[in-house]
């Protein structure tokens, strides 16, 4: 069975224990203190789960700063696929790691973080853009693993022999700022921001040189898809919220995003939870459009 949204603790154990090709990734991280997910990981993993980190792994290289203050990227070949604080690395560099870890085409690939869906989500996304369909986020994270009593193991990865992953198609819509400002006001796109309501509001911003949010933005913070028990609320629940939230609009022209394109994605899953298909990410997000003082904003 291939799982494609979510995978339940019972579900993986199952399918760790039936032999089939998987690889599980912890993708802790805490933006306040970037270590302490690899400090976390050592600690405690879902046995024989890789650390990817979303600095090192799952965002572009940055290069030297220039008198500017630009930042350039040393070779082509690490161009970024986006702009924003945590810019996508090009699919062929993302390709690259894959193979590096042993991480191949015929593999169910598991996503979980500590951190409420928060940044597994990211990995869950690259590899549906790397055209990677089998991928999955174990519902309720580590918590929800532990919580079942199922062992972990701390220490270093087991090393892995490189593999030969292959890009095919991408099966997730990836959109810039030209194409958001091209369609803004339209009725055929609705954003939705996955920001704090006082960041989104343009009351505060801790994190980004400009206040506010892009023209026509809805807003709904990434915590909402989340229920008490720490897992994703019921598809019919979700549903019914973002039905409210959309007011008519049609699903298949929303572009979700947040402040550099992270927590953005449980928004994202979250539809795709509900039925409601494969929405676009901006993953440049308020950290790319704000760093272009052209381009509008809005506030309240």
């Amino acid at each position: 069975m291939t799982y494609t949204t979510l995978i339940q603790v019972p579900e993986l154990k199952s399918l760790m224990a039936s032999g089939s090709p998987c690889m599980v990734f912890d993708c802790s991280f805490d933006l306040a203190n970037p270590a302490w997910g690899e400090a976390r990981f050592l600690e405690s993993h879902i046995p024989g789960a890789i650390h990817a980190d979303l600095d090192k792994h799952l965002s572009a290289r940055h290069g030297s700063p220039q008198p500017d203050g630009t930042v350039m990227v040393a070779k082509d070949a690490d161009r970024p696929a986006s702009g924003g604080r945590h810019p996508l690395p090009n699919r062929e560099r993302f390709s690259e790691w894959l193979s590096e870890i042993g991480f191949s085409n015929d593999m169910q690939a598991v996503v979980y973080d500590r951190n409420g869906a928060n940044y597994c989500g990211r990995l869950w996304w690259m590899l549906k853009w790397a055209g990677h369909e089998a991928v999955a986020v174990l519902d309720g994270g580590l918590q929800a693993w532990q919580e079942a009593g199922n062992p972990v193991e701390s220490g270093e990865a087991s090393a892995r022999f490189q593999s030969n992953f292959e890009l095919k198609a991408a099966l997730a819509r990836l959109v810039n700022a030209d194409d958001v400002l091209e369609q803004l006001g339209q009725g055929s796109q609705t954003i939705i921001d996955a920001r704090a309501p006082a960041r989104y509001r343009g009351e505060v911003e801790p994190l980004d040189p400009v206040a506010g949010h892009i023209p026509g933005a809805l807003n709904r913070p990434f915590t909402t898809n989340i229920g008490p028990d720490g897992r994703f609320k019921p598809a019919r629940q979700l549903r019914e919220e973002f039905s409210g939230l959309l007011q008519g609009r049609e699903a298949s022209g929303v572009v979700h995003q947040c402040g550099s394109g992270v927590s953005a994605l449980p928004n994202l899953i979250a539809m795709e939870i509900a039925g409601l298909g494969r929405s676009a990410l901006y993953a440049g997000s308020w950290s790319d459009w704000c760093g272009n003082p052209q381009r509008p904003v809005e506030t309240s």
